[in-house]
């Protein structure tokens, strides 16, 4: 097994659908400049209300990365 080194960069992403969509919104923008994305981990979750109702989920991630 070979040993590895990853860096950690974070990343926020938003949607107004869900947290799980901004997870998704925020690693596939991540993935357009970055390789060997291989893991993440929610750090923060938050939100927007507007009259009494979510208009927007946001999440704040750690992205780790395999440096080659």
């Amino acid at each position: 097994m070979n040993d590895h080194v990853y860096k950690i960069i974070e990343v926020a992403g938003s949607s107004t659908q869900s947290h799980d969509d901004a997870i998704r919104t925020a690693v596939s923008k991540a993935a357009e400049t970055v390789q060997h994305l291989n893991w993440y981990e929610v750090k923060e979750m938050r939100g927007h209300i507007t009259d009494g109702q979510i208009a927007h989920f946001q999440v704040v991630i750690r992205v780790g990365f395999r440096l080659e």
